[in-house]
């Protein structure tokens, strides 16, 4: 069955339509975004390191993974082993060992950043041993309401939300962290 005509048999079918619920909601707020979002990120296992608009972010990266032996960014001004622009497959970022990629919106509630995909394989985001995202400190809301209503898709059609290093508590409710992907996540706050 076609989606029009399982669609078209639902309208058939309805007897009684409801007016749709008001969505006004007033998410939480904070008195410090800044110190919220901090705070949860190291909640999530994630780490921070707030930098002045002067810092060198590679001497940032370096310090933080010494002993990182690839990079993968596209990002300017970054020194990078591999671009996830110039790969031809995903898979050669295989063995990434840090991953920089640029935040748009850091949520305090909840330490979620919303990376777009800015760079030709997303794969750098999830392959990479350990996350790097920088977000500029004047891009983070308080709540997720906030932020879905900043969103802006990219050409490439897709985003996701990231807080902290991948986790899993489905074996025996154990909390595994970095099963699936990133084992560690730092946020470089900037400004």
């Amino acid at each position: 069955m076609e989606k029009k005509e399982f669609l078209d048999r639902l309208r058939a079918n309805t007897r009684e339509q409801y007016d749709m619920p008001d969505m006004n909601i007033n998410g939480i707020t904070y008195p410090d975004t800044v110190k919220q979002f901090v705070e949860m990120t190291q909640t999530v296992g994630g780490n921070v390191i707030e930098a002045q608009e002067t810092d060198d972010l590679n001497v940032l990266i370096r310090r933080a993974y010494p002993e990182a032996k690839v990079i993968a960014s596209h990002l300017p001004g970054i020194k990078a082993d591999r671009n996830p622009d110039t790969v031809d497959e995903a898979c050669e970022l295989n063995g990434t060992d840090v991953g920089v990629v640029r935040g748009e919106i850091g949520v305090a509630e909840n330490a979620c950043v919303w990376v777009p995909q800015t760079m030709k394989e997303k794969a750098v985001c999830f392959i990479s041993e350990n996350l790097v995202i920088i977000l500029n400190r004047n891009q983070l809301v308080d709540n997720m309401h906030q932020a879905y209503e900043r969103i802006k898709m990219t050409d490439y059609g897709f985003g996701t939300f990231i807080s902290g290093p991948s986790k899993t508590a489905d074996i025996e409710q154990s909390l595994v962290m970095g099963a699936q992907a990133a084992r560690s996540v730092t946020v470089i706050l900037v400004g």
